[in-house]
């Protein structure tokens, strides 16, 4: 029997809810199906149908034909096929024997059944088709309405979707209420049990990207590049810049004719005051830039620690700091480097400090006179090992000196350091620090004394350290992030083989267990 109202209803339903007519037939079918188990029993496999041109609903019942009594593992959903046979002659084993069943009268109990099922089948396809059309525009800005706000979070009516806004995400002393326009970035889509969740954002760096990007048609082009972005909400952002084409200046590209694109931009985020850096491959410069105003006289790099040393002039040190710390940690955020701000008589009276205890350090180990100690200072020497393990000719070129020195010299430094070590060997041994310790790669004798008046002995004692903790007990001057993480990784070597050890065990074990089953069998 035809029923056109349920083509209407799908129809409807699927332009409504902006997602395919087949889709919202096969929920029917699957709520008219459930109904139909309910009638005849939930025990035998019950299908329905619908006629896509007409609406007439089918319902049967389905059973598989196996080859023989003895192959029947459900009678309900299941039959030999000599009984098929007898229904249809033509049917082969692995067919399916349909027997068509009458309609079924919806009661009041099923009608509310089959409902649900088609509204909760719909819904699914809702939020399908939501997660497929957001998840590649990450990163996108997009305009939607206010449509609710609960404790500080925004609801975004998008048109097709819903977006969150949280608190966190709203530019400070940001206030939105129900029915007011808003342009958010979508920062993440994620695909949850409750449906799609789309969150959006007016915080993240890239939500300043992409408003530059829509002002400043050299980017949209891809002539200029945004290297790096570094906010702090509704307060002041740097945004450093790349021209690939030399004839263009990617700064007064991103500010306009008398700053109209970059004020554009600042009336979207409340007022943020925004500097736009020229970026540089090479750190120190992008570093003195992505500190101005504020001029620089000196910067030192430690390549190894990610961190730089700025040096400013007396009177640019609160301009080159910013209120509360402001300048410094965005110029750091948008580099990526470590910065510490000092003045030049700070810088001054650290250098004078470091060549005193470094001269102090010569004269008593090298049993040198003040001068000489002083020579190899201001020559750029650091350490004894440096003394002790550089080459001769090094030494030598200094004013004053020739091979003779410089082999007396090393040699020195080569007998302090050694008696150095035997004593810090000595004072392990005392400790009771374990020798596998003096394996690892990058502990010194003495970081080891260290750690044993710390109370680690063991490669398990050290496994169990974080980086920062062994840091800490060395010295963070004397050990990198990287180096402290390579350490503790490979004092927990052994736990990973000790576990690779034991999961062999265990398979061979299974394994041998399985042969003496087969040779019983």
């Amino acid at each position: 029997m035809a029923r056109p109202e349920l083509l209407q209803v799908a129809d409807t339903v699927a332009r409504d809810k902006g997602i395919e007519r087949e889709e919202v037939f096969l929920a029917m079918e699957q709520a008219i199906q459930k109904a139909g188990r309910s009638k005849y029993g939930h025990e035998n496999d019950i299908r329905a149908s619908i006629d896509r041109n007409s609406g007439e609903i089918r319902l049967a019942r389905f059973m598989e034909v196996v080859e023989s009594r003895d192959d029947v593992e459900d009678e309900n959903i299941q039959i030999p096929l000599d009984r098929a046979k007898r229904k249809n002659k033509e049917i082969t084993v692995g067919e399916f024997l349909v027997d068509p069943l009458p309609p079924i009268d919806f009661g009041r109990i099923a009608a509310q059944t089959a409902k649900q099922v088609i509204v909760q089948k719909v819904r699914d396809a809702e939020r399908e088709r939501q997660y497929n059309e957001y998840k590649d525009r990450i990163g996108e800005i997009v305009n939607g309405l206010v449509k609710r706000v609960e404790f500080g979070n925004v609801i975004v009516d998008l048109g097709r979707a819903e977006a969150l806004m949280r608190r966190d995400d709203l530019i400070p002393r940001e206030h939105f209420k129900n029915g007011d326009r808003v342009r958010c970035y979508i920062k993440d889509v994620r695909q949850e049990p409750r449906g799609p969740q789309i969150f959006c954002s007016r915080t993240d760096p890239g939500f300043m990207a992409a408003l530059f990007a829509q002002e400043v048609p050299e980017i949209y082009d891809g002539i200029i590049e945004i290297k790096s972005v570094a906010r702090d909400p509704g307060s002041r952002a740097k945004i450093a810049v790349l021209s690939k084409d030399s004839s263009i200046d990617p700064v007064g590209a991103c500010v306009g004719m008398r700053g109209s694109r970059v004020q554009a931009v600042v009336a979207e985020l409340q007022g943020e005051k925004i500097d736009i850096i020229q970026w540089s491959d090479d750190p120190a410069t992008f570093v003195v830039n992505a500190l101005a105003p504020a001029e620089v006289s000196k910067v030192v790099l430690d390549e190894e620690t990610n961190r730089m040393e700025v040096v400013v002039p007396d009177d640019q040190l609160s301009l080159a700091i910013g209120r509360r710390g402001q300048n410094v940690r965005l110029a750091s955020q948008l580099s990526r480097w470590d910065i510490d701000i000092m003045t030049e008589a700070e810088e001054s009276e650290r250098r004078q400090e470091e060549f005193a205890k470094l001269s102090a350090l010569f004269i008593e180990a090298l049993d040198v006179d003040d001068v000489i100690a002083h020579l190899l200072v201001t020559e750029g020497f650091q350490s004894l090992e440096e003394i002790a393990y550089s080459p001769i000719e090094e030494l030598a070129t200094i004013e004053g000196f020739d091979d003779d020195v410089a082999g007396e010299l090393q040699n020195r430094a080569a007998s302090f350091l050694e008696e150095q070590n035997a004593a810090a060997e000595a004072r392990r041994i005392e400790l009771g620090v374990s020798d596998e310790l003096t394996l690892i790669e990058d502990l010194a004798p003495t970081m080891l004394v260290a750690l044993g008046e710390n109370d680690v002995k063991s490669l398990d004692d050290l496994g169990d350290l974080a980086a920062d903790e062994l840091q800490d007990i060395v010295g963070k001057d004397n050990m990198s992030d990287h180096t402290a993480n390579n350490i503790i990784m490979a004092a927990r070597a052994h736990w990973f083989a000790e576990e690779d050890a034991a999961a062999e065990a265990d398979a061979a074990e299974v394994e041998a267990g399985e042969e003496g089953e087969a040779g019983q069998a």
